[in-house]
This record gives C-alpha cells, structure tokens and sequence, in this order.
C-alpha cells in the first residue's frame, strides 16, 4: 500500500483549532487525506472545519469518542512522545529509524499525536505498539503540534515520488556557444585596450580557459552576447 494511503494522522484531545487546520495543510502538502481527531470537546474541530482556507483533508476529517475506536482498522499504532521524565513502557524509535517500522506494515497505521499541552496519556499510550520521537537539541523548545505533525509526515512521505517536479535542470553552453561569447569578449576588451595593460590575460588560451571556468549555461549565452555588444557599440561612438 502507497506509504500516504496507509497511514492515518489521530489527533487526540487537540485543543486549539489553528493547530488542527494546520496538521490538515502539513497532510494536503505532503500526500496524506486520512484525518481522524478524537475529543470530546468539538469546538475546535468544528471552528477548523469552517474555517475558510480549510483544506479537503479537513472536510472529510472523522471524529471518534476514544481511541480506542479510532485506531480500530488499523494494525500498526504509533504514537509520539517528546520523552521528558515519563516511564515508557514500549519500544521507541527516533523518527527517521521508526518510518520503516510504519511503511513495512501490511495493513492500516495510525500515527497518534497528543494534546498540544501534555501529549498522549500512559492510557493513550496503553494502544500503541512502538512510539517514536522528534530527535531535538537537549533544552530545545516542545514542538508545536502542526510542526510536529508536518516533520513525521515529510520523514515518511520524502522517499516517495514527488508529485511536484523540479524544473529542468539549466544546459550547459555548446563549444560553440563558448566560442562566440569569447569572440565577442575579447572585441571588447580591445576596444576598451584592456588588452593593451594586461596581455597576460587575453591571449588565445588563457582567455579560452577563463572562458570555460565560467560553465556558462546555454540559455544565459544570448544575454551574455546581448550585453557585450551594448558595451561594444557604447566603446565604439
């Protein structure tokens, strides 16, 4: 099953309804549509739902009484812990060594994130079978809860094939394409008698080889030209 259609993101007992639009738009960026909040307080997941910019993932969003029935389909739970003092009684990975646990399962995941202000409970905790936690600098600043969210999903999703593609990477200048931005270089550095002060630096190989150092990519090669005739024509009146 495709890592994103397999995992489904539980928040439980989130409190504030800025945090839970945001874990809808780190799950919309990153490929995941399986939202599932439990609480039994449903202000905030009603004031996310109505919000304006809220995502699809918010909109089809499910809401459960207990964990319990919230993870019901699923056959791997993880759950997040920012460790501190508490006495964990599972198996905990950090993140990037729990991501495979998570996409070799054969069945449904869920992934559980706490309260904004106390995290999962030892009974909360009592459904997971591994945890897994954000490695932080000693003394660093708790992880908000959309940040959070937004960090595990792109560990999980970033060896997946990007649905956005990066634009082509810039081709290098022909031979030929170098031979005429030289050409055209070197007329200007005679009219301006650049040649005349320092011979050194434009005979035929040092200024072929300076030429050269520049990897010119073949698309600038036209403006490049473009502004040594300017500065020819300006030399030459």
């Amino acid at each position: 099953m495709e890592t994103q259609r397999q995992i489904a993101v539980v928040l439980v007992r989130a409190r504030n309804a800025l945090n839970i639009g945001a874990v809808a738009r780190a799950m919309s960026n990153f490929g995941f549509d399986d939202l599932r909040i439990v609480n039994d307080y449903e202000v905030p997941f009603t004031e996310a739902r109505s919000a304006v910019d809220a995502a699809a993932v918010l909109q089809q969003a499910r809401s459960y009484a207990s964990v319990a029935e919230a993870v019901a389909d699923c056959a791997l739970v993880v759950g997040t812990t920012a460790l501190g003092e508490r006495r964990l009684l599972h198996p905990v990975d950090v993140l990037r060594d729990a991501a495979p646990h998570m996409q070799a399962a054969s069945g449904r995941v869920a992934l559980l994130f706490g309260s904004e202000k106390t995290g999962l409970s030892a009974e909360e905790m009592s459904h997971c079978h591994r945890l897994l936690t954000i490695p932080m600098r000693d003394g660093g600043i708790s992880m908000n809860l959309g940040q959070a969210v937004a960090v595990c999903l792109y560990e999980l999703a970033r060896n997946a094939p990007a649905q956005r593609t990066l634009p082509p990477e810039t081709q290098p200048a022909t031979a030929a394409e170098a031979a005429r931005f030289e050409s055209l270089l070197r007329e200007v550095l005679t009219a301006s008698e650049y040649d005349r002060r320092f011979p050194g630096n434009v005979g035929d190989d040092a200024l072929r080889r300076l030429v050269r150092r520049l990897s010119l990519a073949g698309d600038d090669v036209e403006i490049w030209l473009g502004m040594l005739r300017q500065m020819l024509w300006k030399l030459r009146q």
